[in-house]
């Protein structure tokens, strides 16, 4: 493992044409990663993260990620080899699971974290096995894009041999920066062929070591803070970490002290850099890093890449970050894909006066104690949210409470323990007037527009009723804890240094927390202020800092600066208050912002209900919204502009309620859906065993992994041959297998499958393999190992059939159950097809689109505005404004389209394979309809996702994209259902139940129909596939399907032509 010296970039920026020096912002700079997104067919970051964030999360039964059968479908689009992807995809499985070995909750990857990982395996493998090939492959890239750019336009420059030895991850905030680094420390060990002589993990500040040094212990990753007086890498475990903060890193020792000169770090250094933008404007941090990373390979990773390079505006180093970035998940993507909290930024007029300052920090505190209320009135319908007790947060940008101004002390901390003590006194009645004005919209602040800032808000407290002097009376008791108010005491907790603990006059527990670094210079400033606020010292109590993420903390607010914000890990955030914002600290905003939004969401999904299909609470929203205000106005617009820069959409939308017309005469005609009884739920209400049954079988086809296996060992070869045969586990190898872990994984296995009702016994793996029917597709030496590799295998080989087996036996059991439980439900209004969202707008019993439209949009609002009032033109004209199709067989209108970047719905509108297939059926339906298809009529029903589709597989949630009815006059109503966008991948027919759903929908549906006493209903379903026929075709039994094979087994291709039209075949197996 020998690497050059990275050099530094001196060059020139790059000019523009009147010679004035040009920056290029980083988003543009993205060399690297344009270069992987190409090798797998995609021209821009944006269109890779839209087209793989619907892929299903986690690993097949046979070890497969999903997102690389995906990827797979894609065929010749994809510049890299089958057998590379699936090598790189069996890497990743197995960090993740050395990662989740020790874990009681393991980890599945969301399809960015696995993206992520993906991108750095392509990097590494040809880093390590073919460098020279590397670079002469991303400067034939970067010649190739340099040629297409317009004039004038600054070209990229090349890559060096040095630029190889750096890779950056720009991750948001909570999207798991930290799992990434995990990974990428197994990736690098797993590639190189010498060890490194020292692992360094570099942080920004002790908070943050500690907080590492948890998480590697977590993922069973051996890690120690750095000794001077005992390093090395067999120091704390064979590659052992070392955790040191980069203020500890000198260019010499002098003295005494903790500081490590850089020359202790000698020889090849693997070293990963947290929060990697720290540094980037400073050079003495940055030089240091590089000296240590000279020798070795660099891994970097940050939120706040982006702001960081643009306020140094350093045009060579943002080259050299364009060229180390290898993956970009930054948070305008993170949020795009509904992760995270919403947020809620005032737009306060700039000139607004300083004694309105207090009206806004009440609208603030009302706001947070709307969410306290539901938060504590709905637990029980909130608790799968996954939320914690809201915090009120009050940050800042500087280390200590009280700066300078125009030659003045001041201090914004002091501001709000100010507001604290005038609203626990409430002279003159203040408090609760100035409730009754939020709650009416009348708060006198105002936006930009002229509007209230408050109108509309708090509508669960208009709600209650209560008079605005009952509210005060509630908040005194939930957030003060004090029934009676009175004043505000501020005491210095001596044991726990930089505390100042808040509790009003007369409680005995505090409510809030101020956290600084210089409470002297702060006390002083109290001291000799006017306002009435007590001070007093604890010795008794212990750190208030430390409880506040535990579930019975009494701290309610936290007032400070950034110092706890750099490694603090908190899921309570819920408002922000912004103190002393500077114009130069945009990544630390950033920073700050990020760590407010963090959610664990429903189901861990890292998601806010809004992008979670199905219905919710009605508050829960209020609970995953961060509302962000300022103690000045100037703040406010400057965290807003920190927002922007990033890419970050800041201004709120508007809801505009959009009807859908449901055909009534279409749904006369007695159409039916296969749906459970009412009330009925197979995993609600079955407890089912896992059991050996010889009528289940498994195939397990291990071939393919012993030549992976080889082809890693000497390079890129990518040559595929086929070995094994049919095998089963002799008893004597039974001995050899870790029957604990099997059932381990078998039990994580069922987790990830979210199979909540499934009953996994201990002694059931050892059973089912002693006596179901397996067939094993195995080299011999897998099934009777002489070595501990083959050993490995072996125990891979048990996981591997007990998954597809519990798989196998579920689906079973389900089907089983669905055979006598589902029936057909005539179609009304009320179907959830139908009726989405009505729950929302319940002014009418049809479904609903809600239009997100962003509220300065005042044009395209006034567009859709006059669309929704002229219902014809609505309904059947295909405009800009709000992109539809007109097709009346639908049976409701409109139909929308996911096209306009300005316009969101909920319900998402149709993607464009969907939407190729209604315009393909429309032209269809017309051409046909006194031809081929007279005496018959059509229907189509746009089919929703998990929580109001039609469904199959349940635990892997196969909800085909529509629903289409052939109906007979009065003798047949044929019912199927298209996927049109199935990716499909190799051996795909074999394994994937989705594509042989039509193989059990004929049983299914005659006992359907006896049980609902209907006649003559069929069920059949189809997969419109999205890879062509071509790269399909190569890739079944040898090229040996041809189109007529694919259709036999209900897979078309959208291609309409003489010789092959895919509806003709679709509508001709229903004769």
């Amino acid at each position: 493992m020998s690497f050059k010296a990275r050099s530094q970039t001196n060059s020139p920026s790059a000019a523009s044409p009147s010679g004035l020096q040009q920056y290029v912002k980083l988003e543009d700079r993205l060399v690297l990663l344009a270069w992987i997104n190409s090798l797998l067919g995609y021209k821009r970051n944006k269109d890779l993260l839209a087209d793989t964030k619907g892929a299903d999360e986690g690993f097949d039964a046979s070890g497969r990620s999903y997102l690389h059968h995906h990827l797979i479908g894609r065929g010749s689009q994809v510049k890299i080899t089958s057998a590379d992807l699936e090598r790189y995809d069996e890497n990743i499985c197995a960090h993740l699971a050395a990662i989740n070995r020790g874990r009681t909750e393991p980890i599945t990857l969301r399809y960015f974290q696995y993206l992520a990982a993906l991108y750095t395996e392509i990097v590494l493998d040809r880093y390590f096995n073919a460098r020279a090939q590397l670079l002469a492959d991303l400067n034939a890239f970067v010649r190739e894009r340099n040629a297409a750019k317009a004039p004038g336009e600054p070209p990229d420059e090349a890559f060096a041999e040095a630029d190889l030895t750096k890779l950056a991850c720009w991750m948001a905030t909570g999207s798991g920066k930290t799992l990434i680094l995990h990974l990428n420390y197994h990736q690098f060990l797993h590639y190189t062929t010498e060890p490194p002589d020292n692992i360094l993990l570099i942080t920004p500040n002790e908070g943050l070591s500690e907080q590492h040094l948890t998480e590697l212990a977590a993922s069973g990753i051996p890690a120690r803070r750095f000794d001077l007086n005992h390093s090395g890498l067999f120091t704390g475990g064979r590659n052992a970490v070392q955790v040191i903060e980069i203020t500890k890193l000198v260019e010499e020792k002098r003295g005494g002290g903790v500081s490590v000169p850089v020359e202790a770090f000698e020889g090849r250094n693997l070293i990963f850099v947290d929060e990697g933008h720290k540094g980037s404007g400073g050079e003495v941090w940055r030089r240091y890093r590089d000296a240590l990373g000279a020798t070795g390979f660099t891994f970097e990773y940050s939120a706040t890449f982006g702001q960081a390079l643009s306020a140094a505006r350093n045009d060579p180093l943002t080259a050299e970050y364009g060229k180390a970035i290898v993956f970009d998940y930054s948070y305008r993507y993170f949020y795009g894909d509904g992760y995270g909290k919403d947020f809620r930024i005032l737009n306060l007029k700039e000139d607004s006066r300083e004694e309105q300052t207090e009206m806004l920090l009440l609208g603030n505190l009302l706001s947070f104690y709307e969410q306290q209320r539901i938060f504590q009135e709905q637990a029980d319908a909130l608790r799968p949210y996954n939320l914690e007790k809201p915090l009120w947060v009050f940050v800042g940008s500087t280390v200590n409470a009280v700066y300078s101004e125009n030659k003045e002390k001041r201090s914004d901390v002091l501001t709000v323990a100010r507001f604290l003590h005038h609203v626990l006194e409430n002279k003159g009645g203040w408090v609760v007037k100035g409730i009754e004005k939020l709650l009416k919209g009348k708060s006198g602040l105002v936006t930009p527009d002229g509007v209230d800032i408050f109108a509309g808000r708090f509508e669960s407290l208009r709600e209650t009723g209560l008079a605005s002097q009952a509210l005060y009376a509630d908040i005194l008791a939930r957030l003060f804890q004090s029934p009676g108010g009175g004043g505000l005491h501020l005491c210095d907790i001596r044991g726990s240094a930089g505390e100042l603990g808040l509790k009003a006059v007369g409680a005995e527990d505090y409510f809030g927390l101020i956290y600084i670094g210089d409470t002297s210079e702060f006390k002083k400033l109290v001291d000799n202020d006017k306002a009435g606020i007590v001070l007093e010292e604890d010795v008794f109590s212990g750190s208030l800092f430390e409880e506040i993420n535990r579930p019975d903390s009494r701290v309610n607010i936290l007032i400070g600066a950034k110092k706890f914000m750099e490694g603090w890990n908190s899921w309570r955030v819920s408002n922000m208050g912004l103190l002393n914002i500077g114009k130069k600290e945009g990544s630390q905003i950033i920073q700050l912002f990020g760590r407010g939004v963090r959610l664990r969401g429903k189901g861990r999904s890292l998601k806010r209900s809004a992008a979670i299909e199905g219905t919710h609470p009605p508050r829960v929203r209020s609970l995953e919204t961060l509302n962000i205000f300022a103690v000045r106005a100037n703040y406010m617009a400057q965290f807003r502009n920190y927002l922007e820069r990033e890419g970050v959409e800041t201004e709120e939308t508007i809801d505009l309620p959009l009807f859908v017309w449901a055909n009534d005469q279409f749904l006369k005609r007695g159409l039916v859906v296969p749906r459970p009884e009412e009330g009925r739920d197979f995993a609600k209400e079955t407890d089912l065993l896992l059991e050996a049954d010889p009528v289940v079988r498994v195939l397990v086809d291990m071939s393919v992994k012993l030549q992976a296996m080889e082809s890693s060992t000497v390079g890129l070869q990518t040559a595929e041959v086929r070995a094994g045969a049919g095998q089963t586990i002799p008893p004597e190898s039974l001995a050899l297998v870790d029957w604990e872990r099997a059932y381990l994984d078998l039990l994580a296995y069922k987790e990830r499958r979210g199979l909540k009702n499934f009953v996994i016994r201990a002694e059931a793996p050892r059973l089912i393999i002693e006596n179901v029917n397996y067939t094993l597709v195995a080299d011999e030496s897998v099934v009777k190992p002489s070595s501990f590799a083959e050993r490995a295998l072996l125990q891979e080989a048990v996981t591997r059939i007990l998954r597809k087996y519990a798989d196998n036996f579920y689906r079973n059991r389900r089907e089983k159950w669905e055979s006598r439980n589902l029936v057909y439900k005539t179609l009304d209004k009320s179907d959830p097809n139908l009726a989405f969202n009505r729950e929302a707008v319940q002014e009418r019993p049809e479904g609903t689109y809600i239009v997100k439209v962003r509220k300065s949009d005042k044009e395209l609002i006034a567009a859709i505005e006059k669309l929704r009032e002229d219902v014809d033109r609505l309904r059947q004209q295909e405009t800009n404004e709000l992109p539809r199709i007109y097709f009346d067989r639908h049976l409701y209108l409109p139909l929308l389209l996911e096209k306009n970047d300005k316009v969101q719905t909920v319900p998402p509108g149709l993607k464009k394979s969907e939407a190729q297939f209604v315009r393909h059926l429309k032209v269809y339906w017309t051409a046909e309809k006194d031809k081929s298809l007279a005496g018959k009529e059509v229907f189509l029903l746009r089919n929703l996702s998990r929580g109001s589709g039609v469904g199959f597989f349940e635990e892997s949630g196969f909800y085909p994209d529509f629903i289409l009815w052939v109906v007979d006059g009065k003798k047949s109503q044929r019912i199927v259902f298209i996927e049109p966008h199935g990716m499909l991948h190799a051996k795909a027919y074999i394994h994937d139940e989705k594509a042989r759903l039509h193989e059990r929908l004929p049983i299914l549906a005659t006992k359907m129909g006896q049980r609902s006493k209907k006649k003559n209903i069929m069920l059949d379903s189809f997969i419109i596939s999205a890879t062509p026929y071509d790269d399909l075709h190569e890739r079944y039994e040898n090229g040996a399907w041809g189109r007529e094979k694919f259709a036999e087994k209900h897979i078309l291709f959208p291609e309409r032509g003489k010789d092959y039209d895919y509806l003709h075949i679709l509508f001709k197996s229903m004769k």
